[in-house]
């Protein structure tokens, strides 16, 4: 070998003992360096984490009742990447030919298996071009899963667009049947069939879709999450506590999609979420928004509201506002979700006059039976100058007289006597200007003008000038029904885990003392007479029982006219039965009747029957005891 042949020999050897020296380290870090990393790396290509939803809490009534609770909602999915891998589809082709021969039946689990198998390789081996087999397939599959469906082959494969390029998956049918689901599953192992794949998400179902809406509220899934998330009334105020927590399951999968049964997976446990109890009593609710209904088909409002409560506890047992949507289509919602009940801002007009007569009880510049000079219908200030007009006129009447006759003079000048200030004292301390804080939802302030204004301070003692309410309304006849105290409002009672076991639980909460018992109880007096002969509110008798309110019949200022209109009005009645004890507080607010009818609308003619029918049903679902023997004549119950 000469001089220059060695050096060529050296030369490459020592560029093969580099190479595969370098090769080697390679190797060696790979290997031995960082193995767990790339061994992990492997796994994560076959491995596949499945989440496992927590069941939404209940929503329940007083008694038990379900309102609103999560059901698993089942979705076909179609495996684009699967329905196009021979190697994974071949095996129901195989299941396909296999079933129609005549041995089939006589075969074991195991036997079939294995004759998939090799018959699998059979059609792998047949041709060079295996597309044949990817059309069987699905030719196979559509035939056998479009029936449960409710579908045609051809409909079940232009759905899934096997040429479409994307190879994500894609959703072929939502909200399948639990049953329909489970028949579906097996017919798809059994069949052998692949590229299918099932996925669990809750549903909120609800017993009385269109009962309690705007206070129970909706949920709905984020986008591209299958959880649910509150959005409004109460399943977005007990989100923490409805939500609960979802779990996993983790899976070790082959190419061809199948479980690998020699890695064991992981599960982590979902918790689900806590159960929620109302106050609501179904059975009220369900007679609140009947008559509801009711008063909307007969007078056509722009809005109409009723609330029942319980003055002692606070607790609301049926609340319904119009207009309103459907908690399970949700038709209506982007129009009617406006929950006139606790965001509706009205002026009160005469129910509103109880916070004057209250006021001059409890300061005792008045008692119940003294005489007010009410000026024959016409009051004239003279500095600032403004007037104060009634249309039916009055001379004296007693301070009870005065609600009886809802005569606004008379009103006012129980007001002037108590003075402004402590009177505007009165007003902020029975709730009008704040949230009620009741909890479940957005919720208006009201409006309440201090600004020391004298024709405002007249105004405001009759129901005008200011803003308020229902829900405001409905809490302030509370404090007069259950001796003195302004409660807060309650609507949900306490919370549950799974295990019956209480999380936490709202108890009865008193705001403050506003008026004695003894002044609650002259003003519950003057209420009474509104109701008997004589009075605005004579249509609200409920027969069998005694019971006292006010009526209130506000004109609506127009914008355009910059005056108060005589057509548009807001009407309305606040109640509370039996009157020596009350065990409810009804409201009634119609905003803006406008069916043809042959006499004026008013809080008396409208709102009152309303609320008498209302709380005649109520009694009755209660089983509450009569007061006074019924009314009859000639025998026959009237």
């Amino acid at each position: 070998m000469d001089k220059q042949t060695y050096k060529r020999c050296l030369k490459l050897c020592l560029i093969l003992v580099i190479g595969l020296s370098a090769l080697s380290v390679r190797l060696y870090f790979l290997q031995v360096v960082d193995r767990d990393k790339y061994a992990q790396k492997a796994g994560n290509s076959y491995e596949k984490t499945y989440p496992l939803l927590a069941k939404r809490g209940t929503i329940v009534d007083c008694n038990g009742e379900v309102i609103a609770k999560s059901i698993i909602s089942k979705t076909l999915i179609v495996d684009k990447y699967h329905i196009k891998e021979v190697r994974t589809v071949v095996r129901g082709v195989a299941c396909q030919e296999l079933s129609r021969t005549p041995e089939w039946h006589d075969w074991d689990a195991k036997t079939r298996s294995k004759k998939i198998k090799l018959r699998s390789r059979k059609l792998l081996n047949k041709s060079k071009d295996r597309q044949w087999i990817v059309d069987r397939h699905l030719d196979y599959a559509c035939a056998e899963i479009s029936t449960p469906l409710g579908m045609t082959k051809d409909e079940l494969k232009e759905l899934i667009n096997i040429e479409e390029k994307s190879k994500a998956d894609k959703v072929i049918v939502k909200d399948i049947a639990p049953d329909i689901a489970s028949r579906l599953k097996d017919l798809i192992v059994k069949k052998r069939i692949k590229g299918f794949r099932f996925t669990e998400s809750m549903k909120r179902s609800h017993n009385s879709p269109e009962l309690l809406t705007h206070t129970i509220g909706y949920s709905s899934h984020g986008k591209n999450d299958d959880k649910e998330v509150g959005k409004a009334g109460v399943e977005k105020a007990c989100e923490e506590h409805l939500a609960g927590m979802d779990g996993y399951k983790k899976e070790m999968r082959d190419l061809s999609g199948e479980v690998m049964p020699a890695h064991k997976g992981s599960v982590h446990a979902p918790i689900n979420g806590d159960n929620v109890q109302l106050a609501i009593d179904m059975g009220i609710q369900a007679i609140v928004d009947e008559q509801l209904n009711a008063a909307v088909k007969e007078y056509n409002p722009v809005r109409a509201t009723i609330i029942v409560m319980d003055p002692n506890t606070g607790d609301v047992l049926g609340i319904a506002s119009r207009p309103h949507y459907n908690l399970r289509t949700r038709e209506g919602i982007l129009t009617s979700e406006f929950n006139y009940a606790l965001q509706g801002e009205y002026e009160p007009g005469s129910t509103f006059k109880l916070v004057a007569i209250a006021a001059a009880l409890n300061e005792r510049v008045r008692s119940i039976n003294d005489k007010v000079w009410c000026h024959n219908g016409y009051y004239r200030n003279k500095s600032p100058g403004f007037s104060v007009r009634d249309e039916h006129g009055k001379g004296y009447l007693k301070v009870w007289e005065i609600a009886k006759k809802s005569n606004n003079i008379g009103t006012y000048m129980l007001a002037k006597q108590v003075g402004y200030r402590k009177y505007m004292d009165y007003v902020k301390n029975f709730g009008f200007g704040k949230e009620t804080g009741i909890g479940i939802g957005a919720e208006s302030d009201g409006l309440v003008r201090d600004k020391g204004n004298m024709v405002d301070f007249s105004r405001n003692s009759f129901g005008y000038a200011l803003r308020v309410t229902p829900m405001q309304i409905a809490n302030f006849y509370c404090a007069i029904a259950n001796g003195g105290n302004l409660m807060k409002p309650r609507v949900i009672k306490k919370v549950e885990d799974y295990r019956g076991e209480t999380v936490v639980e709202y108890q009865p909460e008193v705001i403050r003392r506003v008026i004695s018992e003894r002044t609650a109880r002259d003003c519950r007096q003057a209420l009474k007479s509104v109701i008997e002969g004589g009075g605005t509110a004579t249509r609200a008798d409920v027969e069998g029982h005694t019971e006292g309110g006010k009526t209130g019949t506000a004109e609506i200022w127009d914008n355009k006219l910059k005056a108060y209109s005589k057509t548009r009005k807001t009407v309305s009645f606040a109640g509370m039965l039996p009157i020596e004890n009350p065990k409810f507080v009804c409201v009634v607010v119609v905003e803006e009747p406008r069916a043809k009818k042959d006499y004026n609308f008013g809080g008396g003619t409208v709102a009152a029957p309303i609320w008498k029918e209302t709380m005649t049903q109520i009694a009755a679902y209660r089983n509450l005891t009569p007061t006074e023997e019924a009314k009859t004549t000639l025998g026959r119950t009237q």
